[in-house]
């Protein structure tokens, strides 16, 4: 509670009301800027948010004797700061380098992955996505599944609500999308009710929380046990050759590495890429060493230098996520903190708990979400992002779990 009043407290009123309005209208022209692949329309406007946020994070600093692009990231996950992301991502960027290339070769000599033939009913997918959730724990008596342009997971412990998007010609969208935000709504409904509507009773920041969306879609959802179960549901209900829905075929189909210049779009190996780019031209912005003038030549130069691929267009580029023009700063490390945490926790899970295969191949996450709710759920924020993983797994976060799985799943190499 003194955490949450000492940043509220640090901000004037004329600043909060300020970034607000620089915050909304820059998002608004964001929109048109992005579809007309214009970044000349709303760099002036990103530079007004950047300069209200640099403000901002000045003012949190001090207030919490953090540096300034800390406090940022304080926002979204206490407890870590760019020096301890900063070395992790270095790592992850050396073991990317090798990693990524064997994994393309590995996958070159390997068939290509059938895709199913539609059109897939929406209404056959919305069943699907609904008994999908159910069957992973979510309580539809606590919960409402619906449709948005973007997928999203959101109201409060007792009261979830998550979106899909739904697109005739592939089911996969919706349902990966569900499966992901069922993961986040699974955290959200195993909040201890002891401690509802308090702040240690909220979720541990958004890397903790992203770790168990990411454990419920990455490391279970996709593991050879649960799309094993999978297959046949899914040709139940969309008919059609059965050869797309066999294992072996799902697991090409979604467990697939290609370079991209899109984010949202990237598999989980090549995913970190565009994070630690976010994450190193946010920082710079917010240091003063980076203008928004220079942002698109920067991005295009930093992508390249990671992943060997250039965007075309600023769409694809600087112009593609929200977060930034929105006045999100410090955000992006949440996720890839979050993918590397969910690699770690189903390892320790997986020691503890030896039939997790066998109950995946019934399509039953109930063993692993039992010791979710002791492990990370029902500890809310009692405890920071680290103690949390310390308490769970024997260790901080460890970035080495991460790479393993990485490695077992796309290498086919055992550690």
């Amino acid at each position: 509670m003194r955490h949450a009043y000492t940043r509220a407290k640090a901000l004037p009123e004329d600043l909060v009301e300020a970034q607000a309005k620089a915050n909304s209208a820059c998002e608004k022209i964001w929109r048109t800027a992005r579809k007309d692949a214009d970044f000349a329309m709303v760099r002036p406007h990103l530079a007004e948010v950047l300069r209200l946020t640099r403000e901002s994070a000045a003012a949190l600093a001090g207030a919490l004797g953090l540096t300034p692009y800390d406090a940022l990231m304080d926002g979204h996950q206490p407890g870590i700061g760019a020096d301890d992301v900063a070395p992790v991502f270095a790592a992850y960027e050396d073991f990317l380098s090798t990693a990524l290339p064997l994994a393309e070769q590995y996958q070159a000599e390997h068939p290509a992955p059938i895709r199913p033939v539609g059109p897939f009913p929406v209404a056959a997918q919305q069943m699907l996505c609904r008994d999908l959730a159910q069957r992973l724990g979510l309580d539809f008596d606590h919960a409402r599944l619906d449709q948005s342009a973007h997928p999203f997971s959101g109201g409060t412990p007792t009261d979830v609500r998550i979106t899909t998007r739904y697109l005739e010609d592939d089911f996969t969208s919706a349902i990966l999308a569900v499966v992901h935000e069922t993961g986040h709504a699974l955290y959200e409904r195993g909040l201890p009710p002891a401690y509802a509507r308090l702040p240690v009773g909220e979720a541990a920041g958004m890397a903790t929380h992203e770790s168990q969306s990411l454990i419920v879609e990455m490391q279970a959802f996709r593991s050879d046990s649960f799309l094993g179960w999978l297959g046949p549901r899914l040709h139940e209900t969309f008919g059609g050759a059965p050869d797309p829905y066999r294992l072996d075929n799902l697991g090409r189909l979604w467990r697939r590495v290609q370079r991209s210049t899109i984010r949202v779009d990237a598999d989980e190996m090549t995913y970190p890429a565009h994070v630690i780019l976010r994450f190193r031209l946010e920082r710079a912005m917010i240091a003063g060493d980076l203008s928004v003038s220079d942002l698109p030549a920067a991005w295009n130069d930093g992508l390249h230098a990671l992943l060997g691929v250039t965007p075309p267009d600023d769409a694809q580029g600087c112009l593609q996520d929200i977060h930034w023009y929105d006045g999100a700063f410090g955000y992006f490390p949440s996720y890839t903190l979050g993918a590397m945490a969910a690699a770690q926790l189903m390892q320790a899970a997986r020691a503890v708990i030896p039939n997790m295969d066998e109950a995946f191949s019934r399509g039953d996450l109930s063993p692993l979400l039992a010791w979710l709710r002791v492990h990370v759920h029902g500890v809310a924020s009692r405890f920071d992002f680290n103690t949390i993983l310390e308490r769970a797994t024997g260790r901080k976060l460890d970035p080495l779990a991460f790479q393993s799985h990485l490695r077992r799943r796309y290498l086919r190499a055992v550690d």
